[in-house]
């Protein structure tokens, strides 16, 4: 967010009636504070204009220079607003001199808060046209729920660096759009590339194509230069335990989320043994080490709900003798918490943009699905119910083999 020109401060300096605006001659006695309480209105940003407010020092109810001496310490003094402790969260600030109409004038720029509401010694103050005041409960209300919309998780927000050159063009046209949009929607919507992307969160918007963790993930082109952790490590080991066995397949599977997926169906299934029984029965049975439908809710359910944020880490499948663990980066999210993880009736999204686009690929069928589905398809076959174990930075999952 940009400041304002000396043309556009001199109109705001005009305007007596703005909410934009406050005009202090000096901070002596109890300007200062009056001037802090301005400064946390501003960042609140209750009538949501989205443009700076501004704060003038060396003003005077008229809007014209009262010719006090613009000083270094003056300006000092006005950005420690800020970062002495008094407004929590600090509120973002440029402060200047500038020369407006022949004087010079201390310039606070305050942007609106990422974050609101900000609280100035321990109130919320807020701009109702040239007024302040205290906000009620229903202004509070207001700004908490500007808050959430702001904070986007993290799975739509922008990569930096990326362009949408990064993005496969031809995935998202053949594979996601027909999936995503009935054919007839599709072929009345006049809407550009970029508004597609934009409209299914695989970009910022139409006029900032930046791809989204989520857009990588989906339909990267180089998944892994952006996002690290985004790929699958895959053991099988000839025991029961890690590093006193044989390794005896290894695989480290990576691109977008629906390669991975079939990647990894693939493995689960030629690693999941058939027995076939002929004696118990007229016809023969066959009966697989694992039901496989039990592994892939497991195994999607941890591409969906780890964390891709602040880790590496990627996704682990190791099989062993006796059991499967699947570990997933990212501990409970939001509503969940360790006693309730996996229990029905609790479920929250860490990346919901994610979610919807496995729903849309087929990846899942109904949102807080996945576990329930495993442990019943688990219980038919014999199987113990699946154990997981959850703490701030990881789950880990175990499916043990019949008794």
């Amino acid at each position: 967010m940009n400041t304002y020109t000396d043309q556009e401060l001199e109109a705001l300096l005009a305007d007596l009636e703005s909410d934009l605006v406050e005009r202090k001659e000096t901070l002596r006695g109890d300007a200062q504070a009056k001037a802090r309480q301005a400064v946390c209105a501003f960042a609140n940003d209750l009538p949501n204009r989205q443009r700076a407010g501004v704060l003038f020092i060396g003003v005077n109810d008229a809007g014209q220079p009262s010719g006090l001496p613009v000083t270094d310490d003056l300006l000092r003094h006005i950005a420690d607003f800020k970062a002495d402790g008094s407004m929590v969260p600090p509120p973002s600030m440029v402060v200047e001199k500038r020369r407006l109409h022949g004087a010079d004038v201390a310039v606070a720029h305050v942007f609106p808060a990422e974050a609101p509401p900000v609280r100035y010694d321990g109130r919320i103050w807020i701009r109702i046209g040239p007024r302040r005041g205290v906000a009620s409960r229903q202004d509070e209300h207001i700004l908490s729920e500007k808050r959430r919309h702001r904070d986007r998780p993290f799975d739509a927000q922008p990569l930096p660096g990326a362009v949408l050159a990064d993005l496969s063009r031809r995935r998202f046209e053949e594979e996601y759009l027909p999936q995503a949009f009935h054919p007839d929607v599709l072929a009345a919507n006049d809407r550009t590339y970029e508004e597609r992307l934009a409209a299914t969160k695989m970009i910022a918007s139409p006029e900032d194509p930046t791809p989204t963790v989520a857009g990588m993930l989906v339909l990267g082109i180089r998944t892994l230069d952006y996002i690290p952790g985004a790929y699958v490590q895959f053991l099988r080991i000839a025991g029961t335990q890690l590093g006193d066995a044989p390794v005896q397949d290894e695989a480290v599977i990576d691109g977008v989320l629906l390669d991975v997926v079939r990647r990894l169906d693939e493995k689960l299934a030629a690693h999941n043994r058939t027995a076939v029984d002929i004696t118990s029965s007229p016809t023969e049975i066959r009966e697989s080490t694992y039901p496989l439908p039990a592994l892939q809710q497991l195994t999607r359910n941890a591409l969906l709900h780890r964390s891709y944020e602040g880790t590496n880490a990627p996704t682990r499948v190791y099989w062993f003798d006796d059991r499967i663990e699947i570990l997933s980066p990212g501990g409970p999210f939001g509503s969940v918490t360790s006693e309730t993880f996996g229990q029905p009736g609790f479920t929250d999204y860490r990346n919901p943009v994610l979610a919807e686009a496995m729903r849309v690929l087929g990846l899942v069928q109904r949102f807080g699905y996945g576990i329930p589905a495993a442990r019943t398809q688990l219980a038919k076959a014999g199987h113990p119910p699946p154990e997981f174990e959850v703490n701030a930075n990881w789950v880990r999952c175990t499916v043990r083999a019949r008794p």
